[in-house]
């Protein structure tokens, strides 16, 4: 793929990614009120900043870290600049949950995600009951598979785990897609793990023990779960390898 200049916030790169740039750089000062972040930019000025993430952001929001913002210019947005990703001591954390969704479907659809082994159809934000699934597939051969995204970002020890924070809409999420495998359907709940340090995968059972239930009883139903990590960079995210599953 040919860049013609500095290339837009996730714009299309190479591989089935996505490019951030030009990005800001910050440290952090303080996370608050869910959808704010106070940053001290590099020549001094303390702004605020929007943060697209309704987790508690657990072990990646500890104030003094760098942080870089992607900004935007639109009429009208109070903050102009939103937080994309935090440096941890051992990799760059992302956590704007805004961008799984959108480097997953990408990704789907050049063939970049082994599983499938090939591009596929992807339509996005699929009604189901009364509800919405990220995600629905089509392949070459016409089966159709529904998928829900996840953003991850707690690790700990080498191990990723979702959720950071106790989330009933998830447990809905799951109850979704169990449903719809015990009807015969293919479903996949797809986390994506959003730094580099994790190596495996598993429930948070010791921060939401229901989603964790719940989760064992959907994939007794049928569905599939699967991991990926992100390749992060402060150019580009682009999507890595799929992260073996331990449920104790």
């Amino acid at each position: 793929m040919t860049e013609t200049g500095p290339p837009t916030y996730l714009s299309p790169a190479p591989n089935g990614g996505l490019y951030w740039g030009p990005l800001v750089e910050g440290r952090l000062v303080q996370r608050y009120k869910r959808f704010l972040a106070d940053v001290e930019l590099a020549d001094g000025r303390l702004v605020t900043a929007h943060t697209a993430n309704t987790g508690r952001m657990l072990g990646c929001s500890e104030p003094g870290r760098p942080v870089w913002l992607s900004v935007h210019d639109r009429p009208g947005r109070k903050y102009p600049l939103s937080l994309e990703m935090i440096a941890m001591p051992t990799a760059l954390v992302g956590v704007n949950t805004m961008v799984p969704n959108r480097l997953v479907a990408r990704a789907f659809a050049e063939g970049v995600v082994d599983a499938l082994g090939g591009p596929v159809k992807v339509e996005t934000e699929v009604a189901v009951g009364h509800s919405r699934l990220d995600l629905r597939l089509t392949t070459a051969d016409n089966a159709v598979i529904m998928v829900e995204v996840k953003n991850c970002t707690l690790a700990e020890d080498g191990a990723a785990y979702f959720p950071d924070a106790v989330t009933a809409r998830g447990a809905k999420h799951l109850d979704e897609l169990a449903a719809l495998a015990a009807s015969g359907a293919r479903a996949v709940i797809f986390i994506l793990v959003q730094r580099a340090d994790a190596d495996r995968f598993s429930p948070a059972d010791h921060l939401d023990p229901e989603w964790g239930r719940r989760l064992r009883a959907a994939l007794q139903a049928g569905v599939e779960i699967w991991p990926y990590r992100a390749d992060l960079s402060l150019t580009q995210i682009t999507l890595g390898p799929r992260l073996p599953v331990v449920i104790p």
